[in-house]
């Protein structure tokens, strides 16, 4: 039987003109929230969903556009106003149906404490992107929100606009948020975002019709204001037919699917791409994300998820070396690496190196490594060489047997990886997992086989987050102790990192 709020969310959606399958089965769940459920089998091509762009929550839909155009609130900053402007409205808010069905907050490391974040996160590739987004977000408040509430005429409610409920708001718009088109922007919609997320395993795709043209566009829920790279989708649905709303004895619920034409770019939809079972949880993807952009953005974390990476940053590189050689040869050899064409991921003022999934570290490591460890004449003459003695033609620089590729070209790792080169890179494995504490993996898998999901969600997901990343770094050290000719010898994988916040510069 649906709960009291998931009836009262589904008056609400009638009476918005939101439209729904028979087929669906919505089950408000005390661990998970809301997930949907297929009552019968789903086909692919099948449109399971339909919702007005005028019921979705947007800058444009919301009672606080006036406010919100005058103060120039753009982007997410004018969502999360808009989102605490009808919460403050409660009952009259004309979104009160939905508003009802959302948590005050999700359980996103911006909303944690930051005793929260320094002990939980500690080590992780969120700890300094979380720290960094809580101030920022405190200061998008302080500017932009705080000074409205001394304004007399809007008469705003300083309970519903503090930095606590911005925080929450933004937590929403984090999680639940999706991009619909070029006059609403991002914006909260309804039905659409109960379909929960399984990396890889995407059942069903939320697309819009373009109000520029009359093609399909296929947009992300998801943003990507808070440093995570906005992560391509796993399926483009341009072509599926927009008619099909009912599959055997499964129809559209209390509305009549002809209502809705061809084209009619004021409708989101929700459509099957694959075929999915009775009784079977009905998935969304949010893209193929790594753990830490899960939880930075969603609050959980997947087990043994194959997007994960570890990042080694240059200034954990660079320590290395200068504990071997000296400040000098460390300037000298970034540079001449620099002038081949390599650079780090994110920019010089915050450089890191992936380690993927399988422990593989980028070839722009290793070349790094390698031009490290060259002996002075052997770098002397590479370094005359890159002017002179370019081959232009293959982008290589040739140096007693050793190939150079400048940026872009093909490089054999194997020519990368002697022993000294492994042996760093052991070094650095050891180095970067120093920064997670003095507790051991096998303490933290303790820990996490100790953890209860329901009763302590941060902890469970940042002791995941933490043991997949030092399995990471286990496997680094594999790559580096085992033969050449054990090792996969290419990048394939798809690499979907969180971006390093860059630190504000006076």
């Amino acid at each position: 039987m649906a709960s009291r709020r998931l009836r009262a969310f589904k008056r609400w959606m009638k009476s918005k003109g939101l439209e729904w399958s028979d087929a669906l089965e919505f089950v408000d769940t005390p661990e998970e929230g809301v997930e949907v459920r297929a009552l019968c089998q789903l086909k692919e091509g099948d449109v399971v969903a339909k919702m007005p762009k005028e019921a979705c929550l947007t800058t444009k839909t919301s009672g606080a556009r006036k406010i919100i155009e005058e103060a120039g609130l753009d982007g997410h900053l004018g969502l999360a106003f808009a989102i605490m402007y009808e919460r403050s409205l409660d009952g009259d808010s004309p979104f009160a149906g939905y508003l009802q069905l959302l948590p005050h907050q999700e359980c996103v490391p911006i909303v944690w404490t930051l005793d929260e974040v320094n002990e939980l996160l500690c080590g992780t590739e969120l700890h300094q992107t979380v720290q960094e987004d809580k101030a920022l977000i405190y200061d998008d408040w302080k500017e932009n929100i705080l000074p409205l509430l001394d304004l007399a005429p809007l008469k705003l409610n300083p309970k519903f606009f503090g930095v606590e409920q911005y925080f929450a708001a933004k937590s929403l718009i984090s999680s639940r948020s999706f991009e619909i088109d070029d006059y609403h922007g991002f914006g909260m919609v309804p039905l659409a975002d109960l379909f929960n997320h399984k990396t890889g395993a995407e059942d069903v795709h939320f697309t819009a019709m373009s109000s520029n043209d009359e093609s399909d566009t296929d947009v992300d829920g998801c943003n990507d204001d808070e440093g995570i790279v906005k992560e391509e989708t796993l399926a483009q649905n341009s072509s599926i037919d927009m008619t099909v709303l009912n599959n055997g004895n499964c129809n559209v619920s209390d509305s009549d699917s002809s209502s809705v034409s061809d084209g009619d770019t004021s409708m989101l939809e929700m459509i099957m791409i694959k075929d999915v079972s009775s009784g079977t949880e009905v998935f969304n993807t949010y893209g193929l994300l790594g753990n830490a952009a899960l939880l930075h953005r969603y609050g959980f974390t997947e087990q043994d998820n194959s997007y994960d990476i570890v990042n080694i940053d240059m200034e954990l590189v660079l320590q290395w070396c200068t504990s071997v050689f000296s400040d000098r040869h460390s300037r000298a050899r970034v540079s001449l690496w620099r002038k081949l064409g390599y650079s780090a991921c994110g920019s010089q003022n915050s450089e890191y190196f992936e380690i993927s999934f399988d422990g593989e570290p980028q070839i722009e490591l290793l070349v790094l490594l390698h031009i490290m460890l060259l002996p002075d004449n052997a770098y002397h003459k590479l370094d005359l060489s890159v002017a002179g003695n370019c081959d232009e033609s293959s982008g290589t620089t040739f140096l007693n047997g050793n190939i150079f590729p400048s940026k872009a070209f093909n490089m054999s790792k194997k020519s990368l990886l002697p022993k000294k080169v492994c042996d760093v890179l052991s070094s650095l494995a050891d180095m970067r997992e120093s920064l997670y504490g003095l507790k051991s993996i096998e303490d933290d898998i303790e820990a996490l086989g100790r953890c209860s999901l329901v009763r302590e969600r941060k902890l469970y997901h940042s002791l995941m987050l933490r043991i997949n990343e030092r399995k990471i770094l286990q496997r680094l050290r594999n790559y580096a102790s085992q033969p050449f000719k054990n090792k996969i010898t290419n990048h394939s994988s798809p690499r979907k990192k969180l971006k390093r916040t860059t630190k504000k510069t006076s």
